[in-house]
């Protein structure tokens, strides 16, 4: 009988630890403004210097970038590739789920290595695109809440 009740002790802490850590983004009215946005403003992320390129066609974030989230410079680059690593992981890991995650919303592979230098501009604007595509979106692609 002692054994069901540590059990079930376990259990409730296991659920109440993980309803715990499930928390919800606040998203206010001007962030939920420019995610209703259906104008395009096509955003080219790129590196003269590397040569490397990324084109977001996601109307609204753009806008939201210049408005909403942190200013370049508020993160290191060493943070940026290391949440873009993970957020590219999982990005990848969905692509190829169609059956589970929408297709709509994951429909290329994002080719991301982590051994090339892209530059703080890439990896500035790769993770802000990925911070607002969690929030307008409401998806999660790490352990971490999509914060500003």
């Amino acid at each position: 009988m002692k054994t069901i009740k540590s059990i079930s002790f376990l259990l409730l802490l296991a659920f109440l630890s993980c309803k715990s850590t499930n928390k919800s983004v606040i998203v206010s009215d001007q962030e939920k403004a420019i995610f209703d946005q259906e104008e395009g403003d096509d955003l080219t992320i790129g590196n003269e210097e590397t040569e490397y390129e990324i084109t977001i066609i996601d109307p609204g974030f753009y806008t939201w970038l210049q408005s909403i989230a942190r200013p370049e410079g508020y993160y290191s680059q060493s943070f940026l590739e290391n949440r873009n690593i993970i957020f590219v992981q999982e990005w990848n890991r969905r692509v190829l789920q169609p059956s589970r995650f929408d297709p709509n919303l994951y429909e290329l592979q994002i080719n991301y290595e982590p051994n090339i230098d892209y530059g703080y501009e890439v990896n500035y604007q790769l993770y802000n695109y990925f911070i607002y595509f969690q929030r307008k979106y409401n998806q999660r692609l790490g352990p971490f809440i999509p914060r500003i």
